[in-house]
């Protein structure tokens, strides 16, 4: 779509959309809105780019401040992809699926020695460590479908044989908590050099390490339902902010860094998804910073009206068009997480690489996508209630 140039004392946006790509009204409102925040200097828009809770998601923000809504409250969200040493074709889906049901109940490891181990210290949250969390994620195996860059692949490690598992998880309640912290006292912004600004930095990156933990947790938890064992092949934040020089900081909502060797991009649990090699000379206009996936075209409330989940309706929803299985107990979840609720994977992709942001190295197929076993009703006895975890990413 362009740049938009400085105006009236806004920000440059540089967006890396094609006209090709569908980007919702609201979305570019916030995007101008953010431009115009006190101390932003540069905004990159990702082909992903969707309207979110306190601003767009898919985007990079440049600024001389901290503002910590545009980091938004899952501190730490991010993606890990990780190999497992077993064949997919020697996996049997229904069997694993069910396995992975023990996602839904509190893991039973060493929680101290993993904390100490990772150089974190303890909190109140580190009951939820290994689990996936609601909204949009999950933690899905996967088989490659193509490999690409074969050369890059090999560097990665990347074995066309075997089973992986990619996992979009965060910091639970913990970033949450960080952020309410902050918004009810008022502070909305802060100097990267000032004691608030440190103290704040010092919960974020605690969130955004403890996000990372949790992440290789579930991988593990699903690497044993697979009788496997496993290794990351990379794992990359795209709810953070990052201290740029001392006087600058870089946040991303939605965006993944480019900087730190390849990055999975997934679509919906109805597509494949890519694993991309970030471009050196990629323009500076970016950010260092990538797509996170195809990004929400609609809505959690406007999917129940466009995806029926009647009884007959689930058996369909359950499958995906590869042959492979989705798990998810809540059918409201299921409504609001179907494929169709996210926009063209490829779409996003092709902007990418016609923007000469990245290339493509592999793309992965679903095996099994697992969101939760059972449904808030049958697990609590209470109705359903869209919380904080299902803020639009």
């Amino acid at each position: 779509m362009g740049t938009s140039p400085e105006v009236g004392g806004c920000a440059p946006i540089h967006v890396f959309a094609s006209s090709k790509s569908w980007i919702e009204g609201n979305a570019t409102l916030q995007l101008q809105q953010v431009a115009g925040l006190p101390g932003v200097q540069a905004v990159a828009a990702m082909p992903d780019l969707h309207p979110g809770k306190y601003g767009p998601v898919g985007c990079a923000v440049l600024a001389d401040r901290i503002h910590p809504q545009l980091v938004g409250s899952d501190i730490g969200c991010g993606m890990g992809l990780f190999q497992l040493d077993v064949a997919a074709r020697k996996l049997r889906l229904d069997q694993l699926a069910e396995r992975l049901h023990a996602l839904d109940q509190p893991w039973d490891g060493d929680i101290g020695s993993v904390l100490t181990d990772a150089g974190l210290r303890a909190t109140t949250f580190d009951a939820s460590l290994g689990s996936i969390g609601g909204g949009n994620h999950f933690c899905e195996i996967q088989a490659i479908e193509e490999i690409l860059e074969p050369d890059i692949a090999t560097q990665a490690g990347l074995d066309p044989d075997r089973a992986y598992v990619l996992v979009h998880s965060g910091s639970r309640g913990f970033g949450y908590s960080i952020l309410e912290r902050v918004l009810s006292e008022g502070q909305v912004a802060f100097d990267p050099a000032s004691d608030e600004g440190e103290a704040y930095m010092d919960a974020h990156d605690h969130a955004v390490q403890w996000a990372r933990l949790n992440r290789r947790i579930i991988a593990g938890r699903a690497a044993a339902a697979a009788r496997a064992d496993f290794r990351p092949i990379n794992d990359l934040p795209h709810n953070l902010v990052e201290r740029q020089g001392g006087a600058l900081a870089l946040h991303r909502k939605g965006a993944a860094a480019s900087d730190r060797g390849l990055v999975p991009v997934p679509g919906s649990r109805g597509t494949l998804s890519y694993l991309v090699e970030p471009l050196a000379e990629m323009r500076t206009e970016a950010l260092a910073s990538l797509a996170h996936g195809a990004g929400r075209k609609y809505d959690r409330a406007s999917m129940h009206g466009r995806v029926r989940v009647k009884k007959s309706d689930v058996a369909r929803l359950e499958r995906n068009p590869f042959g492979g299985i989705v798990v998810c107990g809540d059918r409201g979840l299921l409504a609001e997480e179907a494929p169709e609720a996210y926009k063209n994977i490829e779409r996003v992709i092709d902007d990418l690489v016609e923007f000469g942001l990245a290339r493509v190295v592999a793309t992965f197929r679903p095996l099994v996508t697992f969101k939760k076993a059972q449904s808030d009703v049958a697990a609590g006895g209470a109705k359903r209630q869209k919380s904080w975890k299902e803020d639009r990413r």
